[in-house]
């Protein structure tokens, strides 16, 4: 299985939205599926690291799916709004290395 790169993945759901998936969403309605996906993968933690028990329609689901789901989802809105994930990524990175330098290395409740 090859690698897939943050402007692969980009372009590959792109190609599937315009060929499977017919066209995209609008950019509100996939706000909304981000939020239920999201919603989804909390739902799945909540029960294995947390105290609620699995119910029925919970048993099979991963949460490596659910994850997939939401990065599917974040990937669509990212190429409707013109978004490059890669360098909006790497500029992230540089604001928290310079924001946070010190930061967790001086929390108490950390160490």
């Amino acid at each position: 299985m090859q690698e897939i790169t943050i402007k692969n993945a980009q372009e590959q759901v792109d190609s599937w939205i315009k060929t499977v998936g017919v066209r995209y969403f609008s950019e509100l309605t996939n706000l909304g599926i981000l939020m239920e996906e999201v919603g989804e993968l909390s739902r799945l933690m909540v029960r294995k690291y947390g105290e609620q028990s699995f119910k029925e329609t919970d048993k099979g689901k991963e949460l490596s799916d659910e994850m997939a789901d939401i990065l599917f989802v974040l990937i669509c809105l990212a190429n409707q709004t013109g978004v490059d994930l890669t360098t909006a990524l790497q500029q992230n990175f540089e604001k928290k290395n310079l924001r946070d330098k010190d930061r967790h290395l001086n929390n108490e409740k950390l160490k």
